[in-house]
């Protein structure tokens, strides 16, 4: 994506959702938005809706666990305009205990699995979803399992080291 479409897409979010933008750079050549929590789900909308951009795929969509920061969870969208052959990636952060975001099931059928699965693992709850439940694990767990507050191997095991799972 050139500077100019990066900044046109930049200009108009902050336009339409009152400086909802918090930052944006190049990342792994991939143009990264991290957006304010209210403006991720209407700034997706008005992607999808923009008949320049068309924004109309989600690639894929996952939930993020950074245990050292303030806001230590978040969600990251990763949407393609087909016919434009652009891609960008919509973050948020936000705390543990405010682990709720709107669906994008109206929009995209294909978020419909993706938030059951991160609901599963990370325990977000999608407002509105259709059928939010536990995907990939038991019904009666009461963990979700990919946050890093939950050790990944027996702590009593010597022959294992978390340091090189990124813990």
């Amino acid at each position: 994506m050139t500077e100019a479409k990066q900044e046109t897409i930049i200009n108009a979010i902050n336009a339409h959702f009152n400086h909802a933008v918090i930052k944006h750079e190049m990342l792994y050549d991939m143009f990264t938005v991290t957006l304010r929590k209210d403006a991720v789900i209407p700034a997706i909308q008005w992607l999808y809706d923009n008949e320049e951009l068309k924004f109309r795929f989600l690639t894929t969509m996952c939930a993020l666990h950074y245990p050292d920061q303030k806001d230590e969870l978040g969600m990251m969208y990763q949407l393609h305009s087909l016919e434009n052959n652009l891609r960008i990636r919509i973050k948020t952060f936000f705390p543990k205990d405010l682990a709720v975001m709107p669906t994008l099931t109206g929009l995209y059928s294909a978020a419909n699995w993706m938030e059951r699965q991160e609901y599963d693992f990370f325990g977000v709850d999608f407002k509105g979803h259709p059928n939010l439940k536990r995907i990939l694990n038991v019904d009666d767990m009461v963990i979700h399992p990919m946050r890093k507050e939950f050790p990944l191997e027996d702590q009593t095991r010597k022959d294992k080291n978390d340091t090189m799972f990124g813990r």
